[in-house]
């Protein structure tokens, strides 16, 4: 009798014990990483499996987006436009409150509302803003300032010395680029940057200079260039420095915001080899975070995007096809393309020098006519022989209101499954934040 209660017993554990497993105990990260691919929608990531992809193998290798995405997100702004801007899908995204389109940290009444980087400052976390677009752009801005309008990038810079919290300046390192907003006549600001004991580099190739936190670099004068147009993959660089410097320093944890800032820029351009380059940039970046988590498993890995720009198709003019080597055959973005086609004679030599895509007799003349009008013209003619040749289709130049991918990775990966709100993202990682 006795033997039979113990079976029983040890059942009803085994038991139990396989119910706690299957609802584990919510777990808190310490740590906080926040990546954002502005104008990021799901067309881009497929459009980029298939550009990364292995030619010499039957297979189609997965990205890293594809390991780890778990959901969706609904990006519509505070009014009845279902469109939203970067700024208010921003707001979104930092506070968990909806607003109008160009609300920088503030509600649809224009009051500041808090931001997650503000609550984690608040928590003596550490904090940093990584991004390829200026640092007071309107992703990063909305993170850190409170203005009613994310055209007034003077006050929105301001506010990275002014927007005190506990008395200090509320980020501890920033990487970027704005030069051109953060040393004015009106207001020096690196200079005040300094004043607090921050590190301070103007050269992307300095970074190894920064030893420790606080620290600035702004690394050209409004947003840094493309990164096909450099050859560098600028995301990478800075992500990776970024999180070997909290490292060293994060008693109480960090919340770091990282942003592809270009995807966008690239979008609004229609121009798809600029874009793709930027979203390599960007899976780079991701795949440092990823490996960050794996050696720091306190910490939570959440990426995805503020809307979808330029209402990308892979597949255009009624033939089922993308080509993708033909994107990946230019050197150079389709406006450095064109800007370098303006300035020389022979147009031949120097589309040779930049694409391993031959002309065709039509397309060689569409260039010349285009050049005997002017720059933009060429601009125009430049994308169209690329997005003919790729079966690369756009809608717009500027945003569309698709769903984008929500990703997450790490300590609390859970919490961001399904279809969700903008702001549910925000509110789960401002949970985390407050403990």
């Amino acid at each position: 009798m006795k033997k039979s209660l113990i079976l029983v017993s040890i059942a009803i554990s085994i038991s139990a014990c396989a119910q706690l497993n299957k609802y584990p105990v919510k777990q808190t990260p310490k740590n906080i990483i926040y990546m954002i691919g502005d104008g990021m929608g799901p067309a881009y990531t497929t459009a980029y499996r298939y550009y990364n992809d292995d030619i010499k193998t039957k297979k189609i290798e997965k990205t890293v987006f594809d390991t780890i995405l778990t959901g969706t997100a609904r990006t519509y702004p505070d009014d009845d436009t279902y469109v939203t801007d970067s700024a208010a899908s921003a707001t979104a995204l930092s506070s968990g409150i909806k607003s109008y389109n160009g609300a920088i940290a503030v509600d649809s009444n224009k009051k500041p509302v808090k931001t997650m980087l503000e609550i984690a400052k608040e928590k003596e976390m550490l904090t940093a803003l990584v991004v390829t677009s200026q640092i007071n752009h309107a992703t990063p801005a909305s993170f850190t300032a409170h203005n009613e309008s994310r055209r007034n990038y003077d006050q929105i810079a301001n506010d990275y010395i002014d927007n005190k919290i506990n008395g200090q300046l509320p980020v501890d390192l920033l990487f970027g680029g704005g030069t051109d907003y953060f040393i004015r006549e009106d207001r020096n600001l690196v200079n005040e940057f300094i004043d607090y004991n921050y590190q301070y580099i103007d050269k992307l190739s300095d970074i190894e200079k920064i030893t420790q936190l606080p620290a600035l670099g702004l690394f050209d004068s409004i947003g840094l260039p493309f990164t096909i147009d450099s050859a560098k993959n600028h995301l990478e660089i800075m992500t990776k420095k970024a999180l070997n410097l909290v490292n060293k320093q994060s008693k109480n944890g960090f919340f770091m915001m990282i942003e592809g800032s270009q995807i966008d820029w690239c979008g609004h351009n229609n121009d798809i080899t600029c874009a793709m380059a930027e979203m390599h940039d960007f899976a780079n970046a991701i795949e440092i975070a990823k490996q960050y988590v794996d050696n720091n498993p306190d910490t939570i890995l959440v990426v995805t995007a503020d809307h979808s720009t330029g209402g990308l198709t892979i597949g255009a003019n009624d033939i089922y096809k993308w080509e993708a080597q033909v994107v990946k055959g230019f050197k150079l973005s389709a406006m450095k393309l064109s800007q370098n086609l303006f300035k020389k004679q022979n147009l031949i030599q120097e589309w040779n020098k930049h694409s391993n895509i031959s002309l065709s007799t039509v397309e060689l003349e569409s260039l010349k006519t285009a050049k005997n009008i002017d720059e933009a013209s060429l601009f125009i003619a430049v994308k169209e022989i690329i997005n003919t040749r790729s079966y690369t289709g756009w809608t717009t130049n500027g945003h569309t209101a698709i769903d984008v991918q929500v990703f997450s990775y790490g300590k609390g990966s859970n919490h961001f499954t399904g279809n969700l709100n903008n702001t549910d993202i925000a509110k789960q990682l401002i949970k985390f934040i407050e403990g």
